[in-house]
């Protein structure tokens, strides 16, 4: 069974998920994993710039701040709890 998920910039502030599939080119894919971007991490929507770019998320214990175009990439399945 293929999970298809959801692009990681539609999460609001507060919203947890896990890691499903990067998109894009290998240098792209590299690039994200380098971060902590792979599958199966959880990843925690900390807060929105208030134009909407970037988004900060918090995986791994630290901050990362994504613009939307590059978090669209990242496929995730959203967590049941919504608690920070």
């Amino acid at each position: 069974m293929t999970q298809v998920g959801i692009p990681l910039s539609n999460l609001r502030p507060g919203q947890r998920a896990t890691i499903l599939r990067i998109g894009g080119n290998r240098a792209v894919r590299r690039r994200y994993m380098e971060m902590g971007f792979v599958r199966g991490e959880d990843v925690l929507v900390e807060r929105v710039a208030p134009l909407g770019d970037p988004i900060e998320y918090l995986i791994k214990g630290y901050h990362l701040s994504l613009r939307q175009a590059d978090a669209g990439h990242i496929m995730v399945q959203v967590s049941d709890e919504h608690s920070r």
